[in-house]
């Protein structure tokens, strides 16, 4: 094992450094490649697959499971279910990705020799039991499946078959809740088996234990959690579910999932599980983790940043770029590029968002502050843009021909809260979300939507400015984040572009994560 300690330079980088709904990140590395795959839940397509060169700029390639048959999400699948918590690896010369649908399919397996695609068809584990599945091979070839609970089955990855009896391996704290997201890796002399426990809330945690073999017995490291923040202020929050990785020099790091609550008390999060980057360094055969910070050193490699990404999207692709992602499925009738030349045209299939079958097509909110406009003809149908958590809180402002209204859900309870006549014909919305900078109440929520149409020179009208508490996990429950984006109601919308781009203190200035 080799043992090193942090660089000490200048020019940090920023935390997160996969910003937005981004959770339950797992790492691999190729050569001087890098690749990480992040939970999906309810949208389609899932599990995001990004690139990276120096563990700092990530670049999304690809959606693991991209075509109907890898990814069943029926109608009945509920927000906050689907796909949870992969794991990524590469071993003898191929790519494998183990995953949980916990809406019907259980653990599957994919393989696949480029990351960005196409991945193979779903290999099924049925006799594989439990969420977050993580696979390791030991020396001799035998591969072995470790589960949340935590238990481990032999498995052949090729056919999904597995071979003697789950057995438990180490859980963590006596009586500390969920232990979950294991992961078991050979370094140097020992097998290390990491996992998250303490529930994926503010009591969030990442405890290590070792052994000398994969099976064990494990020794818990004398100093867990190696990671947590709870019962602090720290302004990242519900850290775990953590993914150990080697870096170009030899270093070790560490990917994982947290939060940035803003607001009053009990302070609220809106963009999801965030993934998250932090050094490790080793004492007596044990990880230490670095500190977790909003401003990251600066590695010691060098730092190679991908292109800027195009603020707009025009639609003049035939195919949607990765970072969009739709409600359970996609059906090429209901959103195509296709049918008016440099539109994406969404039919609409359901009348709300208050239905799990509505037509949407979204991308993460990536910024506590950000800014999203898209200019829409509504021809005869009903439509518009919108910010969602799920089918019980979101926010939209929606165009008929003539008229533009903003509405909410939250809970039980839809209201229209403004409503404006307009022209007929094309109309640019816009929606803005502005984070709490001082809280001068401890009510106060952690930011505000605003919603707004412009006119052809591009001054804003605001309809109305919200409220953002509602559209967070803390109110809503759930495991996912904020996804902004366009959706028919009624009849066929079109969009002709929509863009997206930081404000305030995520504005263009960041040094670190590119999206």
């Amino acid at each position: 094992m080799r043992v090193s300690s942090m660089p000490r330079n200048s020019s940090p980088v920023t935390n997160p450094v996969i910003p937005g709904f981004h959770p339950d990140p797992s790492i691999c590395r190729a050569g001087e490649d890098y690749y990480l795959a992040c939970s999906s839940f309810e949208y389609f397509p899932g599990v995001p697959v990004f690139h990276s060169r120096d563990l700092v700029h990530w670049t999304q390639i690809g959606n693991a499971l991209d075509r109907p048959g890898q990814l069943r999400l029926p109608p009945g699948t509920r927000s906050s279910g689907g796909v949870y918590a992969p794991t990524l690896r590469h071993h003898d010369g191929r790519f494998w990705l183990i995953v949980t649908n916990v809406s019907g399919d259980g653990n599957l397996l994919f393989t696949t020799t480029d990351p960005a695609g196409p991945w193979s068809d779903p290999v099924p584990l049925p006799g594989v039991h439990g969420i977050d599945p993580d696979l390791a091979w030991d020396d001799d070839g035998t591969c072995w499946c470790t589960t949340a609970g935590v238990g481990q089955i032999r498995i052949d990855p090729l056919t999904g078959k597995t071979s003697g009896e789950r057995r438990p391996l180490w859980s963590g704290a006596p009586g500390a809740k969920a232990p979950e997201a294991p992961h078991l890796y050979h370094i140097g002399d020992y097998w290390y088996l990491l996992i998250a426990e303490g529930g994926t809330e503010r009591c969030h945690g990442v405890s290590i234990a070792r052994g000398r073999s994969p099976q064990g017995p494990f020794e818990p490291c004398p100093a867990n959690p190696v990671l947590t923040h709870r019962g602090t202020d720290h302004p990242i929050q519900n850290t775990g579910h953590a993914d150990l990785v080697e870096g170009p020099d030899g270093s070790w790091w560490m990917v994982l999932l947290g939060v940035r609550p803003h607001g009053g008390t009990p302070g609220w999060h809106v963009l999801g599980r965030e993934t998250f980057l932090v050094p490790v360094t080793w004492s007596d055969g044990w990880p230490v983790v670095g500190e977790l910070s909003p401003v990251l050193a600066r590695p010691p490699w060098p730092l190679r940043e991908p292109a800027v990404p195009s603020v707009r999207d025009d639609f003049d692709s035939g195919e949607l770029a990765p970072a969009w992602i739709s409600l359970r499925s996609r059906p090429p009738e209901n959103c195509t590029t296709k049918e008016r030349a440099g539109w994406l045209s969404l039919r609409a299939a359901g009348a709300s968002l208050d239905d799990p079958e509505v037509t949407f097509v979204g991308r993460r909110q990536q910024h506590v502050s950000c800014r999203a406009r898209v200019l829409v003809d509504p021809a005869q149908g009903r439509g518009g843009l919108a910010v969602r958590l799920d089918e019980e809180h979101h926010y939209e402002i929606e165009v008929t021909p003539g008229e533009v209204r903003v509405l909410t859900r939250v809970g039980p309870f839809r209201s229209e809260v403004a409503s404006r006549a307009t022209a007929a014909g094309p109309v640019v919305l816009r929606v803005e979300t502005a984070v709490t900078e001082q809280v001068g109440d401890a009510r106060q929520g952690p930011d505000t939507v605003s919603f707004g149409i412009e006119d052809p020179q591009g001054a804003c009208t605001e309809l109305a400015a919200l409220d953002g508490r509602y559209l967070s996990t803390e109110v809503a429950g759930g495991f996912t984040g904020r996804v902004i984006g366009m959706y028919a109601a009624t009849g066929t919308v079109h969009f002709d572009w929509f863009d997206y781009e930081p404000a305030g203190p995520d504005g263009p200035d960041r040094t670190g994560s590119a999206d």
